[in-house]
């Protein structure tokens, strides 16, 4: 009888593993100093700078700036790729995307809410109106508005909802919840609450809308002060 042969390895190969996974690793620590603003918006970013940065090939930081320009936060250029510059156009475009979609994660998590997923909406509620320091603010807001689109049991719309809020930090790094809207902000994050503790999925989905809508504003009044 005939020795057996060994099949291909269902593993892939080692050298493969390593490139993807550097790849992996130079997209999120880019993607992570982006939307942190290490870089200003409107900076041109060329591979050599990148690789000398992180200290890796240039490789994978070409496979980096590829994946970052398919969501939509760097521009191809001649000498690279450019950090996108926010436009009027930019923000209401974003805000119109983010508007269905957490409308539609609102309505959803009126529904399919958990006592746990609310419990967790309150309490993040309580941490935003105590909250003093512009940091904080901006941390828990984000925090809250994640923890409602959890609570819609949505993989889907909660994935397309980070991409729409990545590019959103990437073009505006000041919270609308800063102290001068942070009341308004608190009791639309409340109206949004009465809704969910009530199972009313169109209460919800109208609280986001008008919350989401203001906020919206705020951005557009605050572009065209800096570049009016």
């Amino acid at each position: 009888m005939a020795p057996t042969r060994p099949g291909p390895s269902s593993a892939p190969e080692p050298e493969r593993v390593t490139a993807i996974d550097s790849a992996s690793v130079q997209y999120a620590r880019l993607r992570a100093e982006l939307v942190d603003h290490v870089f200003p918006p409107g900076t041109v970013l060329l591979e050599t700078m990148l690789s000398a940065r992180y200290g890796v090939s240039r490789t994978p930081i070409r496979d980096a700036l590829t994946r970052l320009e398919h969501d939509g936060l760097v521009e191809r250029v001649v000498r690279g790729y450019r950090i996108r510059v926010a436009t009027a156009e930019d923000i209401m475009e974003l805000y119109e995307a983010r508007i269905a979609l957490e409308s539609a994660a609102a309505s959803a998590a009126a529904l399919r809410r958990t006592e746990l997923d609310l419990a967790r909406l309150e309490h993040l509620a309580e941490l935003l109106s105590e909250a003093t320091e512009i940091e904080e603010i901006s941390s828990v807001n984000a925090d809250w508005h994640r923890t409602l689109w959890t609570a819609a049991h949505n993989s889907v719309l909660s994935d397309l909802l980070d991409r729409v809020i990545t590019q959103m930090r990437l073009f505006d790094d000041s919270p609308v919840g800063a102290p001068n809207s942070l009341e308004k902000t608190v009791a639309e994050h409340e109206a949004i609450l009465v809704a969910l503790r009530a199972n009313d999925a169109e209460a919800a989905r109208v609280g986001v809308i008008a919350h989401l809508s203001r906020t919206r504003d705020v951005r557009l009044a605050k572009l065209a002060q800096v570049r009016p």
